[in-house]
């Protein structure tokens, strides 16, 4: 049955959702701003879920995308900015309906991930460095790679499993971590609620010279940050990368068309 709220709808879908920080973020931000506006999540297992909501939820105006969907929702979209086409990844769809009739004419994608991610790192990028790893192969792990990018800065993905365009942790030698100044871990690994988990990197090769950037918010301080500190590195959590997308995902679903 399709939702009866009068309301414009934003949401969110991915798996698992119980402890998201975006619902409260943005319901908070349209009842101080007089927004007639609500936001839900979809926590769905399957991504074929998405026609379903997009039909049943006729006021909705705007997703967000996140694990394990970045990169399996493309298919679903019938646009991609130029951002989100050249990552590979999508975690912001617009959806535009027909002004008469409210059906969906398009469902366009972004990637939000990438300019939140630089905005947030290109004022604390470790002196001199030009290369960093990246730890993770998925969407999260491209727009990273992507905003890096775009600082001059070249990646070298790292992930459990071998493949042709990464090392896996056991390759990792101390004079990788020397090279490589950032470490980003663009996993899930460590977020609330497994927070007794980190990814297996050699935090001892680390120095006072690096900066270990974790995109998790919850918890504040992941053992993968922990770790990194106790060593001496420079730490910063996902928490304002989060800002930072919200924002510029609710500018993308209020622009002119």
């Amino acid at each position: 049955m399709a939702n009866s709220s009068t309301k414009a709808q934003y949401g969110l879908i991915g798996h698992p959702l119980a402890h998201s920080f975006s619902r409260e973020f943005f319901n908070q931000k349209f009842a101080s701003e007089g927004v007639d506006a609500e936001y839900i999540n979809f926590d769905i297992e399957d991504i074929n879920y998405l026609t379903e909501i997009v039909s049943e939820y006729p006021n909705l105006r705007g997703l967000n995308v996140t694990t394990p969907y970045k990169e399996a929702v493309l298919p679903f979209l019938t646009q991609l900015d130029d951002e989100a086409q050249a990552i590979g990844a999508v975690n912001v769809i617009k959806i535009i309906r027909d002004s008469k009739t409210g059906e969906v004419t398009a469902l366009k994608g972004y990637n939000s991930d990438s300019p939140g991610f630089e905005q947030t790192i290109e004022e604390i990028i470790p002196k001199g460095a030009t290369s960093a790893l990246v730890l993770g192969t998925g969407g999260a792990a491209k727009a990273v790679a992507r905003a890096l990018l775009n600082q001059g800065i070249t990646t070298q993905f790292v992930s459990r499993r071998k493949t042709a365009t990464n090392l896996t942790y056991e390759e990792i030698t101390r004079a990788m971590v020397a090279q490589n100044k950032i470490v980003v871990n663009a996993t899930p690994v460590g977020k609330y609620p497994d927070i007794d988990q980190c990814p297996d990197f050699p935090f001892r090769f680390l120095t006072k010279q690096h900066l270990c950037y974790d995109l998790i918010y919850n918890p504040d301080e992941t053992l993968f940050l922990r770790n990194a500190r106790n060593v001496g590195a420079h730490t910063k959590n996902g928490l304002e990368m989060l800002l930072m997308q919200a924002f510029i995902s609710y500018s993308i679903w209020n622009e002119q068309m």
